[in-house]
C-alpha cells in the first residue's frame, strides 16, 4: 500500500531539498556579500587604511571564504563528522556576523552607559575584533558551503555534453539570480539611514543556522561520492618528486611517466590505483593553474573596480547610488547569457551541429577578462581628467571625479560575460575528463584555483605597490596611476589567454570521454586481461571434464 505514495513522497522531498539549498545560498550570499561590499569602505574611512591595504584585506577574506569549503569539508569527512562540524561552523558564522556590525556601525545605544556617555572602541581593539570576526565568518561560510550544498554530490554520471552544459548553465544562473537579489538588498541597506538594519546580517546568519539544522535533522543533505583525497593526491606528487630527486632510476627502471615512480612496484609508497587516479587529474592541472590569473581579474570587482566606483560621481539626479548597485551590472550578462546559451545549444543539437566547445568558451571568457582590465585602465585615464567634486560616503566628505560611475559599465559587463562563459565550461571539463569517483577531488582543485586567484591578486597588489612606490595603487587615485596596474594585469591576462589557447586542444575532444567513459587505467586493463584468462581456463577445464564424462 505504501508503493503508490513513494514517488510523490520522493518528489516532495526533492522539492524540499531544492528550496532549502536555494535558501541556504540566499542567506549565505547575503552575509558574504554584505561583508565584502562594505569592507573597503569601512577599512579606508573608519580604520584609516590605504587603498592597497583595504583591497588586500578584502581579497584575502574572499580567498579564505573560497578555500575553507575544501579544507573544512575534508576535516568533516576524516576527523570530526559532518553534523558536529556543521554545528561548529554555524556557531562561528553567527559569532563572526554578529561581531562585524557591532565593530563597524556606531550604534549609540550599544555603546552608551547608564550615565548617557558614549564609549568608542579604541582603534587597536576595533581592528582585533574586526579580524576575529572576519576569520570566524570565513570558517563558518566554508563549513556551510561544504556540507549543505557541495557541487560534487550531484549525481550527473551518464549525462552527455548538452545535458551537462544545460545543468551548469541553469545552476549558475540560479546562483547569480540569488546574488542579484542580495546586491539589491545590500544596496537598499547602504542607502538607508536606518542604522539598525545593520543587525539584519547576524539575523540572516541565525536563519541560515535554523535551515541547516532542519536539513540535517530531516536527512536532506547529500554526501559527495568518496574517492581520492587531497592528501593522497599531494602525497603522490611529493613522493614522485622525491624519487626523481634521489635518482632511484636504477631501482625502478624506465617508466612512462614520472608519476609512476610513486608506485609501490617502482619503489614508491602508493598503490597503482592511487597513482593512476592522480595521472588522470594531472591532465587537468594546466587548466587549474591558468585559472589563477583569470580569478585575479574577476576579483577586481570587489577591489580595483570598487575603488574606481567609490571615487567616481555616484550622484544620479540627486540620488546617491550605492556602490553595491554596480555589482548588479556585472551579474546581468550572466542572467541574460545563460538562457541564450541554452537556446543556442538546443538549436545546435536539433540541427546536428557541433556546439560551442568548453575550451573555446574558456578562451573567449579569458579574452573578455583581458579586455575588461584594458577598458578599466582606459576609463581610469579619462576619469582623472574630469574635475573634482565633493561626495559624502559613510559620513566622510571625499574628493572624487565628476565622471559618472555609469561610464565604468563596460568593464563590469565584460567581466560578467567572461564569468558566464568560463565558470560552467570549467565545471563541464572537470566532469567529462574524470571518472565519477574523482569528480569531487577535481572540483576541489578547481575551487582551490579560485581561492588561489584571490591570494595571487593580493600578492600582485602588494608587489605593484612596493615596486612603484605606491604610484600604481595610490592612496589618492587622482594623484597616482591606477591605470598602470590595470594595464599590467591586462598584459599578464593576455599572455595567460595565449597559453591556454595553445593548450586548449587537450580539452577539446570530450565526445570520446563522454561516450566511452574515461580511459581505463593500466591497472584496470591488467585486471580485465587476468579476468579473461581465468574465464578461458575455466571454460577449458569444464570442457575437459565433460569430455572425460562422455568417455566414461
Amino acid at each position: 500500500m505504501a508503493l503508490p505514495y513513494s514517488k510523490p513522497r520522493h518528489t516532495r522531498k526533492k522539492l524540499q531539498v531544492i528550496m532549502c539549498v536555494l535558501l541556504v545560498e540566499l542567506c549565505e550570499r547575503f552575509t558574504f556579500f554584505g561583508i565584502v561590499c562594505n569592507m573597503i569602505l569601512f577599512c579606508t574611512i573608519k580604520l584609516g587604511y590605504d587603498n592597497h591595504q583595504a583591497a588586500i584585506v578584502n581579497l584575502c577574506f574572499v580567498g579564505a571564504s573560497t578555500l575553507t569549503p575544501v579544507l573544512v569539508g575534508w576535516f568533516a569527512e576524516t576527523c570530526l563528522g559532518r553534523t558536529k562540524v556543521l554545528s561548529i561552523c554555524a556557531l562561528l558564522h553567527f559569532i563572526g556576523t554578529a561581531m562585524l556590525p557591532v565593530v563597524a556601525f556606531p550604534f549609540e545605544d550599544f555603546y552608551m552607559d547608564t550615565h548617557n556617555m558614549i564609549h568608542h572602541l579604541e582603534p587597536r581593539e576595533q581592528q582585533i575584533l574586526f579580524y576575529i570576526g572576519l576569520l570566524a565568518a570565513a570558517l563558518g561560510i566554508g563549513g556551510i558551503r561544504a556540507i549543505l550544498c557541495p557541487l560534487g554530490s550531484y549525481h550527473l554520471q551518464g549525462y552527455d555534453q548538452h545535458q551537462l552544459l544545460s545543468f551548469f548553465n541553469w545552476f549558475y544562473w540560479l546562483v547569480n539570480l540569488n546574488s542579484t537579489v542580495v546586491f539589491l538588498g545590500i544596496s537598499y541597506i547602504q542607502q538607508s539611514v536606518a542604522k539598525n538594519l545593520g543587525f539584519l546580517i547576524p539575523f540572516t546568519s541565525v536563519l541560515l543556522a535554523l535551515i541547516a539544522i532542519h536539513m540535517v535533522r530531516s536527512n536532506l543533505t547529500f554526501r559527495p561520492k568518496k574517492g581520492s583525497s587531497l592528501l593522497t593526491t599531494m602525497g603522490v606528487f611529493l613522493n614522485s618528486l622525491k624519487m626523481c630527486c634521489l635518482h632511484y632510476r636504477h631501482l625502478s627502471g624506465d617508466v612512462s611517466s614520472w608519476l609512476d615512480r610513486a608506485k609501490e612496484n617502482n619503489g614508491g609508497r602508493y598503490s597503482e590505483t592511487h597513482v593512476e587516479d592522480v595521472k588522470i587529474l594531472a591532465k587537468l592541472f594546466p587548466l587549474f593553474v591558468l585559472q589563477l590569473l583569470y580569478r585575479t581579474c574577476t576579483t577586481q570587482i570587489p577591489s580595483g573596480y570598487y575603488l574606481q566606483t567609490m571615487h567616481s560621481n555616484l550622484n544620479v539626479n540627486g540620488f546617491l547610488l550605492p556602490i553595491a548597485a554596480m555589482n548588479v551590472i556585472s551579474i546581468l550578462p550572466l542572467l541574460l547569457l545563460a538562457p541564450l546559451l541554452e537556446f543556442v545549444s538546443t538549436c545546435h543539437l536539433f540541427l546536428q551541429k557541433k556546439p560551442l566547445l568548453p575550451a573555446t568558451a574558456i578562451t573567449l571568457g579569458h579574452t573578455c577578462a583581458t579586455l575588461s582590465t584594458l577598458v578599466a585602465g582606459i576609463s581610469e585615464i579619462y576619469r582623472k581628467e574630469y574635475p573634482q567634486v565633493q561626495q559624502t560616503l559613510s559620513g566622510k566628505v571625499l574628493q572624487v571625479s565628476s565622471m559618472t560611475c555609469f561610464q565604468l559599465t563596460p568593464q563590469y559587463i565584460l567581466l560578467g560575460v567572461a564569468e558566464a562563459l568560463v565558470t560552467p565550461a570549467c565545471a563541464i571539463i572537470c566532469f567529462c575528463l574524470t571518472p565519477s569517483h574523482l569528480r569531487g577531488i577535481a572540483l576541489h582543485f578547481l575551487t582551490l584555483s579560485y581561492g588561489g586567484g584571490c591570494f595571487l591578486g593580493a600578492l600582485i597588489i602588494q608587489l605593484v605597490f612596493s615596486v612603484s612606490g605606491g604610484g600604481f595603487y595610490p592612496s589618492t587615485l587622482g594623484d597616482g596611476n591606477l591605470e598602470g596596474f590595470f594595464f599590467l594585469l591586462s598584459v599578464l591576462m593576455a599572455m595567460n589567454t595565449l597559453v591556454f589557447w595553445k593548450l586548449s586542444h587537450r580539452y577539446s575532444d570530450l565526445t570520446v570521454e563522454l561516450g566511452k567513459g574515461v580511459r581505463r587505467s593500466h591497472l584496470a586493463e591488467k585486471l580485465l586481461q587476468y579476468q579473461a584468462c581465468f574465464r578461458f581456463y575455466d571454460t577449458y577445464n569444464r570442457l575437459g571434464t565433460l569430455h572425460s564424462v562422455d568417455v566414461l
